[in-house]
């Protein structure tokens, strides 16, 4: 059975996607039900999927991963079998954020977060060509984000 939201639920998943080191009094409040109402809805949307997860969003400069690498890569081959080698190898690299089947002149797309140009080229050369079914691979430096995991807009 698949919950149905009503506002109070849009409106305590907008907050939460905000900040979700609320608290639950504090969320209770903003959304003006009871502690013990608020709990059990929040539990309700983790338990029904709308809330995969709550985690920090470290900065990368901080933790010397400051180079931000998207790199599209087409495949040898356009095969179940070969998308699966590769997605099963690619979900394994530590330094991959994002992993992305799409359409057009790649067959992915990947976001990487390494320290440096360097690294990346240290990465490129012993992990990301040796990818199973990897043809080609084309590299865009960021060099400055606009955006970065914006909230949902419901």
């Amino acid at each position: 059975m698949t919950l149905e939201l009503d506002r109070i639920d849009l409106k305590m998943l907008r907050l939460l996607q905000n900040n979700g080191r609320l608290s639950n009094a504090e969320l209770a409040q903003m959304v003006d039900v009871s502690a013990a109402t608020c709990h059990r809805r929040t539990q309700r949307l983790f338990e029904e999927g709308y809330i995969q997860s709550v985690r920090a969003m470290v900065e990368p400069q901080k933790v010397d991963r400051g180079a931000l690498v998207m790199v599209g890569v087409v495949l040898d081959r356009s095969t179940p079998e070969s998308f699966g080698a590769f997605e099963k190898a690619v979900a394994k690299l530590n330094f991959v954020l994002d992993c992305n089947l799409v359409a057009g002149d790649f067959d992915y797309f990947l976001k990487i977060r390494v320290r440096d140009m360097a690294d990346f080229n240290r990465i490129h050369g012993t992990q990301l060509i040796a990818l199973p079914g990897v043809r080609q691979t084309r590299t865009f430096f960021v060099m400055k984000e606009v955006v970065d995991n914006a909230p949902l807009n419901f």
